[in-house]
């Protein structure tokens, strides 16, 4: 059973970076959330625990996505912070989360940071595919691509790739995306026109690289 001490947990998890060498993760995330994933990935790092923690998030996200009382009741600002951490210590025993997680989410408490968790476990998430020589890549089209342009698509893609690296694709269709695309990497984002052709696209996404 995992336990909340989050005067400690806050403490530790706040004062990491500051006592220690802080551990660069493989790939640079934004924001407040990029802030605490990239504390998170240090710590659990230093600690033995990084297959832990992603399990940790992965299961809290997958809550947030499916228990709307849940997520609607931390990202409250109205709610106490004391009834949060209650509801988190059950969370995090009954799911056996790990101490880095914990005391992460220890310190977005007392922070008042508790509706980015969301967002810290998607940029860890970002974070943790890159350890793994993932890269993650979203494509936003008007409409959905046949199987063969989506093929010859990923083959673009993955030549950009470094050796031992290996494309993490998703679509995603949008139609206010008129007659184009959108192709974001983990920090990087570029527009191409559905006009060209698919062969033009290389030169586009090298200059965006």
């Amino acid at each position: 059973m995992a336990s909340l001490k989050f005067g400690q947990g806050v403490r530790q998890f706040s004062t990491t970076v500051l006592k220690h060498q802080m551990i660069k993760p493989p790939v640079q995330v934004y924001g407040v959330e990029g802030r605490y994933a990239t504390a998170l990935y240090s710590a659990a790092s230093k600690n033995k625990a990084l297959n832990a923690v992603e399990k940790d998030l992965g299961s809290l996200a997958k809550m947030l996505s499916t228990d709307i009382k849940f997520k609607d009741f931390l990202y409250d600002p109205t709610q106490k912070v004391q009834d949060k951490k209650v509801v988190l210590k059950t969370v995090a025993e009954r799911g056996k989360f790990s101490e880095m997680t914990t005391n992460l989410f220890g310190a977005m408490a007392e922070n008042g940071r508790l509706n980015k968790l969301g967002a810290v476990a998607d940029s860890f998430s970002t974070i943790m595919a890159a350890e793994k020589g993932l890269v993650t890549c979203t494509v936003t089209v008007a409409k959905a691509l046949d199987s063969s342009t989506q093929k010859e698509l990923t083959k673009i893609l993955s030549g950009f790739l470094k050796k031992g690296e290996s494309l993490q694709l998703s679509m995603k269709v949008d139609p206010t995306v008129i007659g184009g695309m959108r192709v974001d990497f983990a920090d990087k984002s570029v527009d191409m026109s559905m006009s060209s052709k698919l062969g033009t696209y290389t030169n586009i996404i090298n200059q965006a690289l």
